[in-house]
């Protein structure tokens, strides 16, 4: 069921939650010979600027015969506040497994493929080396439950053609993300506390966007892994990103998870094995640390 970028049709990829943070580099990373449909996801989670509730199958229905055909779907829009899906798993499970689910089984009516963004958040966090696509999952939240509800339900209404990429600890240069708001406190404090006891891959939608495009034209159905090569703790992310910004001067201090609570459990250790996705590219993502002085030099010029 792969797809050459050639035989697409004018309109024919459809990128939900266009206006999002991955949705919107997606849009601006569309590969030559390829054109797509972008829908901007509003402040009512799970609909979209045309007005399409994508956990509503009639609605969907409407937006393929009204706009389509599609050849394929890449799914960024998602319920993605974590700490607050604690107390709104309801709603949250509506967008990232119900969505999912009427997307899946849409697109295996049509027989075109799905890509389906997930999270390392499938994950506890109890593994000493990087997760691999076949490692069983248990997610600790609400929202790691959700996103994985979603793969499970888009795997079974379309098993032969949806593509699950996980990925983690997003930033880009649309919307909230960690290097801006480290950024925006540093110029308002002396100094800053940030956890160093939990380790993952800082991924840049600079980086991933693309990667989810040959995941549609390329890969076979199944689950991937996509984050940038290494790993470091928060408080590592935090403190490359003010240097590379010139605020090195700024004092950061590393703190325990237990220091700083939140409502959602996090993974201790989240770190992603790449391998599979950097043999269909040819290639791995850049390092972390190469994609954050990247994005900082991008925002710069």
């Amino acid at each position: 069921m792969n797809i050459e970028p050639g035989n697409l049709e004018p309109g024919s990829v459809l990128v939900t939650g266009g206006a999002g943070m991955l949705g919107s580099q997606v849009l601006l990373t569309v590969p030559d010979g390829v054109t797509a449909l972008g829908t901007d996801l509003r402040e009512a989670p799970g609909v979209d600027a045309v007005g399409t509730d994508l956990a509503d199958e009639d609605a969907v229905e409407r937006l393929f015969s009204e706009r389509g055909p599609f050849q394929g779907v890449i799914h960024t829009a998602a319920y993605t506040a974590v700490d607050k899906a604690e107390e709104e798993e309801p709603l949250a499970l509506r967008v990232n497994a119900d969505a999912c689910a009427v997307l899946a089984r849409l697109c295996a009516r049509e027989s075109i493929p799905l890509v389906l963004v997930s999270t390392d958040f499938v994950f506890d966090g109890e593994g000493t080396r990087p997760y691999r696509e076949d490692d069983p999952p248990r997610p600790l939240s609400a929202y790691g439950r959700t996103k994985l509800a979603g793969e499970s339900a888009a795997l079974e209404a379309h098993p032969g053609g949806t593509r699950i990429v996980r990925t983690q600890w997003l930033y880009g240069p649309r919307g909230r993300h960690f290097p801006g708001t480290m950024q925006q406190l540093a110029r308002e404090r002396d100094s800053l506390r940030v956890v160093s006891d939990q380790i993952g891959a800082p991924t840049s939608t600079l980086e991933l966007a693309p990667a989810l495009w040959d995941v549609l034209l390329s890969g076979e159905a199944g689950v991937y892994h996509a984050a940038c090569e290494g790993q470091c703790s928060w408080y590592d992310f935090a403190r490359s990103t003010l240097e590379l910004s010139g605020q090195g001067e700024v004092q950061v201090d590393p703190c325990t998870t237990a220091e700083f609570p939140r409502p959602a459990h996090r993974p201790a250790y989240s770190v992603l094995d790449c391998s599979k996705l950097a043999h269909l590219r040819g290639a791995p993502l850049a390092s972390w640390e190469d994609a954050l002085r990247t994005f900082l030099g991008s925002e710069d010029s």
